[in-house]
Protein backbone atom coordinates (compact mmCIF):
# COMPACT_ATOMS: atom_id res chain seq x y z
CA UNK A 1 0.00 0.00 0.00
CA UNK A 2 1.35 3.36 -0.96
CA UNK A 3 1.76 6.47 1.46
CA UNK A 4 -1.20 8.13 -0.32
CA UNK A 5 -2.67 5.53 0.06
CA UNK A 6 -2.47 4.88 3.77
CA UNK A 7 -3.01 8.44 4.81
CA UNK A 8 -6.46 8.46 2.58
CA UNK A 9 -7.43 5.71 4.17
CA UNK A 10 -6.55 7.16 7.15
CA UNK A 11 -8.36 10.32 6.67
CA UNK A 12 -11.57 7.60 6.13
CA UNK A 13 -11.26 5.80 9.10
CA UNK A 14 -11.63 8.80 11.78
CA UNK A 15 -14.48 8.26 13.77
CA UNK A 16 -17.00 11.70 13.56
CA UNK A 17 -17.08 13.03 16.72
CA UNK A 18 -21.28 14.29 17.51
CA UNK A 19 -19.93 16.42 20.06
CA UNK A 20 -17.05 18.30 21.37
CA UNK A 21 -13.88 16.31 22.45
CA UNK A 22 -10.89 14.50 20.80
CA UNK A 23 -10.97 10.80 19.42
CA UNK A 24 -10.45 8.66 22.25
CA UNK A 25 -6.80 7.13 20.98
CA UNK A 26 -5.42 6.00 24.14
CA UNK A 27 -7.95 3.18 23.42
CA UNK A 28 -7.45 2.13 20.82
CA UNK A 29 -4.58 -0.73 19.85
CA UNK A 30 -4.61 -1.17 16.16
CA UNK A 31 -2.25 -3.35 14.64
CA UNK A 32 0.91 -1.40 13.58
CA UNK A 33 0.79 -0.76 9.63
CA UNK A 34 4.38 0.55 9.04
CA UNK A 35 5.68 4.00 8.53
CA UNK A 36 3.91 6.89 6.25
CA UNK A 37 6.27 9.87 4.82
CA UNK A 38 4.67 12.53 6.94
CA UNK A 39 6.58 14.82 9.37
CA UNK A 40 5.94 17.76 11.45
CA UNK A 41 8.71 20.27 11.74
CA UNK A 42 9.78 22.38 14.83
CA UNK A 43 7.65 25.31 13.52
CA UNK A 44 4.30 23.58 13.32
CA UNK A 45 4.28 22.60 9.84
CA UNK A 46 2.91 19.45 8.93
CA UNK A 47 4.76 17.91 5.36
CA UNK A 48 3.18 15.04 3.74
CA UNK A 49 5.47 13.20 0.96
CA UNK A 50 8.20 16.42 1.00
CA UNK A 51 5.53 19.28 0.93
CA UNK A 52 3.75 20.79 3.17
CA UNK A 53 -0.19 20.10 3.74
CA UNK A 54 -1.55 23.75 3.11
CA UNK A 55 -5.35 22.52 4.33
CA UNK A 56 -5.70 23.61 7.74
CA UNK A 57 -8.78 21.51 8.07
CA UNK A 58 -6.72 18.40 7.37
CA UNK A 59 -3.77 18.86 9.46
CA UNK A 60 -6.49 19.96 12.36
CA UNK A 61 -8.18 16.62 12.17
CA UNK A 62 -4.73 14.62 11.63
CA UNK A 63 -3.69 16.03 15.00
CA UNK A 64 -6.79 14.39 16.70
CA UNK A 65 -5.18 10.91 16.24
CA UNK A 66 -1.62 11.53 17.35
CA UNK A 67 -0.14 9.40 19.94
CA UNK A 68 2.95 9.48 21.42
CA UNK A 69 4.33 5.76 22.73
CA UNK A 70 7.35 6.29 24.40
CA UNK A 71 9.70 8.22 21.88
CA UNK A 72 7.66 7.47 18.81
CA UNK A 73 4.95 9.11 17.23
CA UNK A 74 1.87 7.16 15.25
CA UNK A 75 -1.72 8.37 13.49
CA UNK A 76 -4.19 6.15 15.14
CA UNK A 77 -7.57 5.26 14.08
CA UNK A 78 -9.74 2.33 15.77
CA UNK A 79 -8.48 -0.21 12.87
CA UNK A 80 -4.66 1.34 11.72
CA UNK A 81 -1.83 3.18 13.04
CA UNK A 82 1.11 4.62 11.11
CA UNK A 83 4.57 6.01 11.97
CA UNK A 84 5.00 9.99 11.31
CA UNK A 85 8.30 11.72 12.38
CA UNK A 86 8.15 14.66 14.80
CA UNK A 87 11.00 17.28 14.61
CA UNK A 88 10.40 18.23 18.63
CA UNK A 89 6.99 18.38 19.51
CA UNK A 90 3.51 18.10 17.45
CA UNK A 91 2.29 21.05 18.25
CA UNK A 92 3.37 24.75 18.37
CA UNK A 93 1.57 27.44 21.21
CA UNK A 94 1.44 30.39 19.51
CA UNK A 95 -0.66 32.63 21.32
CA UNK A 96 -1.20 33.39 25.34
CA UNK A 97 -4.29 35.32 26.99
CA UNK A 98 -3.25 36.34 30.67
CA UNK A 99 -5.70 37.14 32.98
CA UNK A 100 -5.90 37.88 36.51
CA UNK A 101 -2.39 38.34 38.82
CA UNK A 102 -0.09 37.07 40.68
CA UNK A 103 -0.75 33.48 42.57
CA UNK A 104 -4.03 34.06 40.93
CA UNK A 105 -3.24 34.40 37.59
CA UNK A 106 -3.87 32.05 34.87
CA UNK A 107 -2.20 31.64 31.49
CA UNK A 108 -4.12 30.40 28.56
CA UNK A 109 -2.56 29.61 25.20
CA UNK A 110 -4.07 28.56 22.16
CA UNK A 111 -1.56 26.31 19.92
CA UNK A 112 -0.81 26.47 15.99
CA UNK A 113 -4.35 23.69 15.85
CA UNK A 114 -6.88 26.07 17.85
CA UNK A 115 -6.27 23.70 21.05
CA UNK A 116 -6.73 26.12 23.96
CA UNK A 117 -4.75 24.80 26.97
CA UNK A 118 -4.48 26.65 29.94
CA UNK A 119 -0.70 26.02 32.12
CA UNK A 120 -1.38 24.50 35.53
CA UNK A 121 -1.30 21.47 37.91
CA UNK A 122 -2.29 19.47 34.52
CA UNK A 123 -0.78 21.18 31.67
CA UNK A 124 2.78 22.08 33.08
CA UNK A 125 5.11 24.49 31.80
CA UNK A 126 8.86 23.45 31.36
CA UNK A 127 12.01 25.02 29.84
CA UNK A 128 15.15 22.78 28.65
CA UNK A 129 18.20 24.59 28.24
CA UNK A 130 20.08 23.78 24.85
CA UNK A 131 23.75 21.92 26.54
CA UNK A 132 26.06 23.79 23.95
CA UNK A 133 23.88 26.56 23.70
CA UNK A 134 21.86 27.20 26.32
CA UNK A 135 19.30 28.67 24.24
CA UNK A 136 15.65 27.85 26.00
CA UNK A 137 13.51 25.50 24.56
CA UNK A 138 9.81 25.60 26.42
CA UNK A 139 6.75 23.43 26.19
CA UNK A 140 3.63 22.84 27.17
CA UNK A 141 2.19 19.74 28.56
CA UNK A 142 -1.45 19.64 26.07
CA UNK A 143 -2.46 16.60 26.53
CA UNK A 144 -1.98 12.88 27.66
CA UNK A 145 1.86 12.44 26.27
CA UNK A 146 2.14 15.59 23.83
CA UNK A 147 3.49 18.45 23.95
CA UNK A 148 3.36 22.36 22.54
CA UNK A 149 6.73 24.25 21.71
CA UNK A 150 6.06 27.66 23.19
CA UNK A 151 6.45 29.90 20.25
CA UNK A 152 9.57 32.41 20.54
CA UNK A 153 7.54 35.30 20.38
CA UNK A 154 4.96 33.67 23.22
CA UNK A 155 8.48 33.21 25.34
CA UNK A 156 9.29 36.76 25.44
CA UNK A 157 5.84 37.52 26.93
CA UNK A 158 6.47 34.86 29.78
CA UNK A 159 9.83 36.36 30.46
CA UNK A 160 8.48 39.76 30.28
CA UNK A 161 6.21 38.99 32.81
CA UNK A 162 8.10 37.01 35.18
CA UNK A 163 8.80 37.09 38.71
CA UNK A 164 11.50 36.30 40.79
CA UNK A 165 10.98 33.50 43.41
CA UNK A 166 13.54 31.10 45.48
CA UNK A 167 13.84 27.68 44.83
CA UNK A 168 15.84 25.71 47.05
CA UNK A 169 18.43 28.65 47.82
CA UNK A 170 18.16 29.85 44.37
CA UNK A 171 16.67 32.94 42.91
CA UNK A 172 14.42 31.94 39.96
CA UNK A 173 12.59 33.72 37.15
CA UNK A 174 8.76 32.20 36.60
CA UNK A 175 5.32 32.57 35.92
CA UNK A 176 2.26 31.78 37.91
CA UNK A 177 -0.37 30.05 36.34
CA UNK A 178 -3.57 28.11 37.74
CA UNK A 179 -1.67 28.42 41.41
CA UNK A 180 1.02 26.93 40.02
CA UNK A 181 4.89 28.53 39.71
CA UNK A 182 6.86 27.35 36.95
CA UNK A 183 10.28 28.27 36.27
CA UNK A 184 11.59 29.80 32.95
CA UNK A 185 15.37 30.43 34.24
CA UNK A 186 17.15 31.07 36.79
CA UNK A 187 17.87 34.47 37.99
CA UNK A 188 20.79 36.42 36.51
CA UNK A 189 23.45 37.34 39.21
Amino acid sequence: MSDADKAGGLLAQIPKSEGKGLPPVHLWNPDFCGDIDMRIARDGTWYYLGTPIGRKPMVKLFSTIIRRDDDKYFLITPVEKVGIIVDDAPFVAVSLQVSGEGEAQVLRFTTNVEDEVEAGTEHPLRVELDPETQEPSPYLHVRSNLEALVHRNVFYQLVDMAVEREIDGQLWLGVWSGGQFFPIGPQPE
